[in-house]
């Protein structure tokens, strides 16, 4: 107890001596040395502290300062117009990096304008509309996919259920993508009510949001009272040279006219120094709007530079979100960790003090590499500023040093694998500091965690800790072995009795069921995720025809770049891994796309009688493909749009044949609809 109170005594006289020189520089000089909220949270901590030892309160402590019908579930649907998220920048410094990008992109772009729109903190919805009437409504979800929930976005007042086309009959299809959101007036009142009700409270308005948009009875969606801002219009029936805006403030003017809510405070701006100005004019007025924004979504305002400059893996080279910073808060740290994931990359991770932040209660951070510990710093002991790094996963960004304790020591990365004791690898132009020994049983814990989860292989009831026993006992090795697993072996692990052993190999034998893209995306392939494995599925519909072809064909797919391709193919040369593909396929594991010919039924021939055409350039496949696909499914395929046509496939840059389409009123498709179709 008496070391206990030296420590508690040295805590205290820290904290006053950092809280009373942050008063003098805010108060005196004009030159904060600390964020207002750092100085709160660590006000707090020593108002705490007194409390619980009062003998140590003196009068010249900063705290004795005077006067201070419902649906059962919702259904998964492809987008029509596939989701991007953002890529995000928090500081100018990454804002102006983001120019210099997409400038290397196109030099000779010219005057460029940009549009600023507050970023607000709500959910992204997709909005369909078919000769002026909403017909759809869908989540984001991954992007590709989302869920259904159009009577729920009916609900919401402010989107309209016509559009007002006059003048502007030829938009036959039109889809709008926006943000449902509260307002913190109606999140206070909800949680209000909650509350008397004896319900748990929504963290914030955000997840109140999302909760609302996922009700299935669609009369307490309505009660919610959610709110709409439109920020993007797609016109895909419509040609290039019959566009009727040619940038992205006009899209905004005419959302307005048909009959949408667009956010007031958008801005023109035509340099990246008056997006900054923006941005910084904001830092501060954001708090007093009505409902939660967390920065600016920056576009460029031009159409055909947007179209020229395209898409990255994951994000569209043409916009970036630029945020503010997010909450952050202080905390000790306790000790420093060390994970090994799956790809064998060693993370170091600070175990702290829970604390709050962003709604959520956080223990741990990451501390991402050696560097990054180097640079800051930081050691057991230390007291740490916390965010969340896009608002996900937290992050330590600062090591308040003034409090640091006597007698800590410099944090050094292991040089051997903390599980498997190998020597650690560090390449050169990577700052990741990695396990090789593919043997790992951390690494192997990873793959298979990977292989069973939700969004790869779904084998329900296999979590961590029955992976943990099945490495330990030795039974599996590779995620091959879980096939070959029975109910007498799953039974005499800890936790698992007879009937969840069956249950086990039941649910292991259902996902040989998934599909092609599933399997891809559980094999773990550095760099491939949901959305990259499914488009890589629909254009190499077998494993063959991805492990044979070289990277300069794997680029041309819709989203891969460079260093996604050269993962695959390096993966794909391991004998290792053509051994784990040979075993799974003897398992019984699909390795072809659901619409490979062997997998469509003869007997089941859904398009037999139907004509095709197609034209434009398709996110996805080739035309070749398109037509082996339709022609598999008993469909026939034209060069050219007559009565007797029944559908026009339409694709990007469609030309003459799209307008014959038209008036002939021929149905028109998309891709994803014809997949929809043909699954």
């Amino acid at each position: 107890m008496k070391s206990m109170c030296l420590e508690v005594k040295k805590r205290v006289s820290k904290l006053r001596q950092l809280l009373q020189q942050a008063s003098y520089a805010y108060y005196v000089l004009d030159n904060p040395i600390i964020e207002d909220i750092i100085y709160d949270n660590l006000y707090r901590e020593l108002q705490n502290l007194e409390f619980h030892y009062p003998q140590l309160v003196t009068a010249d402590s900063p705290t004795q300062r005077v006067a201070e019908k419902p649906a059962t579930h919702f259904n998964s649907i492809y987008h029509n117009v596939p989701l991007y998220s953002l890529e995000n920048a928090f500081n100018i410094k990454e804002l102006k990096a983001w120019e210099e990008r997409w400038l290397r992109q196109a030099p000779e772009s010219g005057f460029i304008e940009y549009i600023c729109e507050l970023k607000i903190d709500g959910l992204a919805l997709a909005l369909t509309y078919k000769n002026g009437i909403l017909v759809r409504g869908v989540t984001r979800g991954d992007g590709i996919i989302g869920e259904d929930i159009t009577n729920n976005v009916r609900t919401i007042r402010v989107i309209p259920l016509r559009l007002n086309l006059e003048g502007l009959e030829n938009l036959e299809h039109v889809e709008v993508r926006g943000e449902a959101f509260l307002s913190i007036d109606v999140f206070e009142k909800i949680n209000h009510e909650r509350e008397k009700a004896g319900e748990r409270l929504f963290a914030n308005p955000r997840n109140a949001a999302a909760g609302t948009l996922r009700q299935l009875n669609p009369k307490i969606a309505a009660q919610r009272k959610l709110d709409f801002f439109a920020y993007t219009l797609h016109l895909p029936n419509i040609n290039e040279e019959e566009q009727i805006v040619s940038n992205h403030w006009q899209s905004l003017e005419l959302l307005q006219k048909i009959g949408f809510k667009v956010n007031s405070y958008k801005y023109l701006c035509t340099s990246l120094e008056e997006v900054i100005n923006y941005y910084q004019q904001w830092d501060t007025e954001r708090f007093n709007l009505p409902y939660m924004m967390d920065g600016l979504v920056v576009k460029i305002n031009s159409l055909s530079l947007q179209k020229q400059l395209g898409f990255t893996q994951k994000f569209p080279r043409w916009a970036i979100a630029l945020k503010y910073s997010a909450e952050q808060t202080t905390t000790m740290v306790k000790n420093i960790t060390i994970n090994v994931g799956r790809t064998g990359a060693v993370t170091p991770l600070a175990e702290m003090y829970p604390v709050k932040l962003a709604g959520t209660t956080v223990s741990r951070a990451t501390l991402h590499n050696g560097n990054y510990i180097s640079q800051l710093d930081i050691r057991v002991g230390d007291t740490v500023i916390v965010r969340k790094a896009g608002e996900i996963i937290p992050e330590v960004i600062r090591v308040l040093v003034e409090l640091r304790l006597p007698n800590t020591q410099p944090f050094k990365m292991p040089t051997n694998c903390p599980i498997c004791n190998q020597a650690l690898v560090k390449l050169l132009d990577e700052a990741v500091t990695r396990c090789v020994n593919m043997s790992c049983p951390a690494i192997l814990k990873g793959a298979i965690e990977h292989w069973v989860a939700r969004d790869s292989l779904d084998i329900k009831g296999i979590g961590g800790k029955t992976v943990q026993h099945l490495v330990d006992q030795g039974l599996v090795t590779s995620v091959a072995d879980l096939y070959d697993l029975t109910a007498e072996q799953l039974c005499k692990l800890e936790h698992i009795g007879e009937k969840l052993s069956v249950k086990l190999i039941d649910s292991i034998a259902s996902s040989k069921q998934k599909s092609w893209s599933r399997v891809l995306y559980g094999l773990g392939i550095r760099y491939i995720g949901k959305v990259t494995a499914k488009r890589l599925a629909s254009k190499f519909t077998t494993v063959e025809q991805l492990s044979n072809v070289n990277i300069i064909n794997i680029e041309e797919t819709y989203g891969v770049g460079k260093e996604v391709a050269s993962s695959i193919n390096q993966w794909f040369k391991s004998s290792k891994n053509q051994d784990l593909i040979t075993r799974l396929q003897a398992q019984g594991l699909k390795f072809t796309t659901s619409l490979e010919a062997k997998n469509i039924s003869n007997n089941n021939q859904k398009l037999t009688g139907k004509i095709f055409v197609v034209t434009g350039i398709l996110p996805t496949l080739k035309r070749k493909e398109v037509k082996e696909l339709i022609q598999k499914a008993g469909g026939k395929v034209t060069n050219s749009v007559s009565k007797e046509t029944d559908y026009v496939i339409v694709g990007r840059d469609a030309g003459s044949k799209l307008t014959k389409a038209k008036e002939l009123g021929t149905t028109l498709l998309v891709e994803s609809q014809l997949l929809e179709i043909l699954q």
